[in-house]
């Protein structure tokens, strides 16, 4: 399934539950049935900046597709940062790369997003994109042109 398929599928599931303040505390609940990320992982490496709350995303590529491990300090955000990894879990580095997250405003959930959250969702959006882009295959590079600097650290194989 494409991310685009898997957007429309979340929107329509989420659509069920017409009052939006009630999606929100769907979505909410649903993040609070998730592991915490390990203290061991919560590192500085892994902690996405431009976000108020502390957020610490991580992603592996495993047989061409990523899988996303994320955490943060506040359940809000923690659920927010859960349905962006929730759409691009399982896809490809270039499908990512390509697809914007439109879930947020087609659930209605922008409208009661403070500027400081928007702006911190647009950051965790950033650091899947620029980790899916480090995924991606690197062309051969003519003699004299610099390579790309590195970003975050992103493992190959399984979870741990």
């Amino acid at each position: 399934m494409s991310v685009a398929e898997k957007q429309r599928q979340l929107i329509e599931d989420y659509s069920l539950i017409e009052n939006r303040q009630e999606r929100l505390a769907a979505i909410v609940d649903r993040a609070r049935n998730r592991p915490p990320l390990p203290a061991d992982l919560r590192t500085e490496a892994h902690r996405v900046h431009g976000c108020v709350s502390h957020v610490w995303l991580l992603a592996e590529v495993k047989e061409g597709l990523m899988t996303f491990r994320h955490d943060a300090d506040s359940p809000l955000v923690r659920a927010l940062v859960a349905l962006l990894c929730d759409l691009y879990e399982g896809a490809a580095p270039a499908d990512i790369a390509a697809t914007e997250p439109d879930i947020f405003a087609a659930l209605g959930l922008l409208r009661d997003l403070t500027p400081t959250r928007q702006n911190g969702l647009a950051a965790v959006r950033a650091r899947i994109k620029s980790l899916a882009l480090d995924a991606l295959p690197r062309p051969n590079l003519r003699p004299g042109t610099p390579p790309k600097p590195p970003g975050p650290p992103l493992r190959q194989g399984g979870l741990r």
